[in-house]
């Protein structure tokens, strides 16, 4: 099994990447510091893109994959059960281009 960046620094790098190519980030809800899991909302430019979530690959490795409804509009119901279940969650949301490329080098 791959290791892992403590959920803060990963949160942290990502969003100091994001700045200096230009966009931003902001954490929307915080999780625990050292394993939260982590959603990623992506837009770009302030169009909404996909909804990520870091889950392990039956070879043991960490992949980023689609996850929650499509529909910008669920969104929020849907983040709002996954923190009910899983207080340790974070998420943030990254506004900037190649956004996926950006959180696959950085937490890959």
């Amino acid at each position: 099994m791959a290791a892992r960046l403590a959920a803060g620094m990963l949160v942290s790098a990502l969003i100091r990447r994001a700045e200096e190519l230009g966009g931003n980030g902001a954490v929307l809800a915080k999780g625990d510091v050292t394993a939260g899991a982590l959603l990623i909302q992506l837009a770009d430019r302030g169009v909404p893109g996909p909804l990520l979530e870091r889950r392990l690959d039956p070879q043991g490795a960490y992949r980023w994959s689609p996850t929650g409804p499509e529909d910008v509009e669920q969104r929020g119901d849907y983040i709002a059960r996954r923190r009910r279940s899983d207080p340790d969650l974070w998420v943030l949301e990254l506004d900037v281009p190649n956004g996926l490329q950006l959180v696959e080098a950085i937490a890959g």
